[in-house]
């Protein structure tokens, strides 16, 4: 491997950051620069560097029982080159001691192999957003032992159909934002006028 190495971002970083994840904006969540800053300020953003020059970061969750893995992103030439890999492996040794690491896939991204690769178990299939009407599968690797190991179930594969959210009736008030129940009602509205 080249000179690939992981380090905690700082403040210099939070550019690159920002605009990776602009690039990368239809696989990611989407998470204001304010963020970021916060972030690098409680060192739970890990950046690879790749002959000394940024190339992916990795945000992680406090380290509670079960860490959480908010985003992983690579620049595309630097992908399928193990620096996923070297980040994910910065993650678990940020995890240790802790019980698992979970974090959250869209069901039409390439990242589902890979997370599968690197040990960790689909768990779970919700529903995402409704811009992308894409399922989110839910990984979990455990790092710790746990009385009832994890189930894992197949993940949902497909692809993303935005033409529910380009058709709906946009004088409605509800936006993507929308959250529990209030999502699902909209969901099904928009769903039962496209059929």
């Amino acid at each position: 491997m080249s000179d690939f190495i992981v380090i905690n971002a700082d403040e210099n970083h939070i550019v690159f950051i920002d605009s990776l994840q602009k690039k990368n904006a239809e696989a990611l969540s989407f998470y204001p620069k304010q963020v970021f800053e916060r972030e690098v300020e409680n060192g739970r953003i890990l950046l690879g560097l790749l002959n000394g020059d940024p190339c992916g970061y990795i945000y992680v969750g406090a380290r509670k029982p079960d860490v959480r893995c908010h985003q992983v992103c690579i620049q595309y030439n630097a992908r399928r080159r193990l620096h996923g890999a070297a980040l994910v492996k910065a993650l678990e040794d940020y995890a240790m001691g802790c019980y698992s690491i979970t974090l959250r896939c869209g069901f039409d991204l390439d990242a589902n192999d890979f997370w599968q690769a690197m040990g960790y178990n689909c768990i779970h299939v919700q529903q995402g957003g409704i811009r992308r009407m894409r399922k989110i599968n839910i990984w979990r690797k455990q790092l710790i032992p746990e009385l009832f190991p994890d189930l894992p179930i197949t993940p949902a594969v497909g692809k993303t159909d935005a033409s529910a959210w380009r058709k709906r009736d946009k004088s409605v008030s509800t936006s993507q934002f929308a959250r529990g129940e209030k999502l699902n009602q909209y969901r099904e509205e928009i769903l039962h006028k496209k059929s």
